[in-house]
């Protein structure tokens, strides 16, 4: 009898072939006519709409929702299109349940909100669907040039917003495809059909920009250079270096980035062929954490296991994403702090973690450990900003950029959005909104 070797068990295939699609089918499939018609009619259409008042880019929500329950989706997705152009990824993507709907009127009431994400996916994929581009007119040229650097929800939204001015803009990404984090960092389940690569085509058809992918600040872009260049600069470079967990053995086989696996997940394209362990711990508390865990659940991974050093009330990751998880077979450990990566041959398997406890407002550590075998350990614990790609031009605090409330930055002719400035959200949303706010604060100075 042969004698297997212990050791990580990391292997690709483990399901069928035909589990895969399903499993990574579209985790809300779209309402079809009738059933959108009948959501929109649950709407009391608000005349001082909370949902309104909670969603970040400031969609005009009753009227979009009247729109659709008088069977005008056309309609609807132009006044979603006028605040947020990223509306149709947004409607996937959004933690509805804690902004538009968590106020709605019907959840406050019944428990039971208008199911406002559904509606918008309902109107903007609609649109989408009937027409190539987007609805704007291109303003007259202005002559101006406008760097926007990072093509993700931030950069799209500004470089959209002054390219209806009149502005070129030259659009640079430091990878092989734009749509930043709604191509390469969302659960594949979210966002199916490549539909992020498709908005982003939606997005350039208004014309006047132009894509350069490849180009990364610090790398083969200078943003001395781009001041020279360009009439403004907008940074929407998102958060490029990843935390660690600051553990010795940290650089064994196993010990993987979480967004680096997403990345790598949703760019693959035969899910059978991406090798996933049997035994999976995750380090953190946040959407990235969720969307690692049920995926490689979804893969084939037996044993998964979220561990989050304070109680689950304070995850980032929205109650829902948190029901999500478990309803997938994600156990989800809280009060556990990573302390020791265990390995052999230069591979993990196996986790220390410390029970934690609050005293006086402060984390301590227990002394209690335990010990969970592992084949592989995801890290979402947060990233930050690479600030070296920056320079000492700019002013940042907490390494963030500091901006002001029209986004601009300590230099007269540099505005920055998303996740990395200070106070920004990890919210698609929210990024979409500071490239709108930054693209009109620029479009004023150029033409004053």
């Amino acid at each position: 009898m042969t004698q297997t070797k212990a050791g990580p068990d990391i292997a690709a295939g483990r399901l069928p072939e035909d589990a895969y699609a399903e499993n990574f089918s579209d985790l809300h499939p779209l309402l079809d006519q009738h059933e959108a018609q009948v959501e929109a009619d649950r709407c009391y259409f608000c005349y001082d709409a909370p949902c309104m008042q909670a969603c970040p880019t400031s969609i005009d929500i009753p009227q979009f929702i009247r729109q659709i329950s008088t069977g005008n989706p056309t309609g609807a997705a132009k006044t979603i299109f006028a605040q947020n152009i990223l509306g149709g990824m947004c409607a996937r993507v959004c933690p509805t349940e804690t902004l538009c709907e968590q106020v709605c009127v019907r959840e406050v009431a019944e428990g039971k909100p208008v199911k406002i994400g559904e509606l918008q996916r309902y109107s903007t994929d609609h649109f989408m669907s009937e027409f190539s581009s987007t609805p704007f007119t291109r303003a007259a040229a202005t002559g101006k040039k406008v760097a926007v650097v990072g093509a993700g929800p931030a950069g799209l939204s500004c470089a959209h917003r002054l390219a209806v001015h009149g502005h070129d803009v030259t659009l640079f990404d430091a990878r092989e495809k734009a749509g930043g984090l709604n191509e390469y960092g969302i659960a594949s389940y979210k966002s199916v059909d490549d539909f992020a690569a498709r908005e982003v085509d939606f997005i350039l058809s208004i014309g006047g920009i132009e894509v350069r992918t490849g180009m990364r600040l610090g790398t083969n872009l200078d943003l001395a250079t781009l001041r020279a260049e360009y009439d403004a600069v907008f940074l929407g470079i998102g958060l490029g270096g990843v935390n660690a967990l600051g553990l010795e053995g940290e650089d064994k086989s196993g010990s993987i980035d979480a967004v680096d696996y997403i990345a790598d997940l949703r760019q693959s394209k035969d899910l059978s062929e991406l090798p996933v362990g049997r035994r999976i711990v995750v380090i953190g508390g946040g959407m990235t954490a969720v969307d690692i865990a049920v995926q490689t659940k979804l893969l084939g991974a037996e044993d998964v296991t979220i561990a989050y050093r304070r109680g689950q009330d304070r995850m980032n990751a929205s109650e829902y994403e948190q029901q999500l998880a478990q309803t997938s077979g994600v156990r989800i450990m809280t009060w556990a702090q990573p302390k020791g990566l265990v390995g052999e041959n230069g591979a993990i398997t196996a986790i220390e973690l410390e029970r934690t406890q609050e005293q006086n407002g402060s984390l301590t550590g227990t002394g209690e450990v335990i010990t969970l075998p592992a084949d592989m350990v995801f890290k979402a614990v947060g990233q930050t900003l690479v600030q070296a790609d920056l320079g000492d031009a700019l002013s940042l605090e907490k390494g963030r950029i500091v901006v002001d409330a029209d986004r601009k930055t300590s230099l007269a002719d540099v505005w920055a959005g998303g996740d990395c400035v200070l106070g920004g959200e990890d919210l698609t949303v929210a990024a979409v909104e500071d490239g709108k706010i930054a693209a009109e604060s620029i479009n004023a100075a150029l033409t004053a």
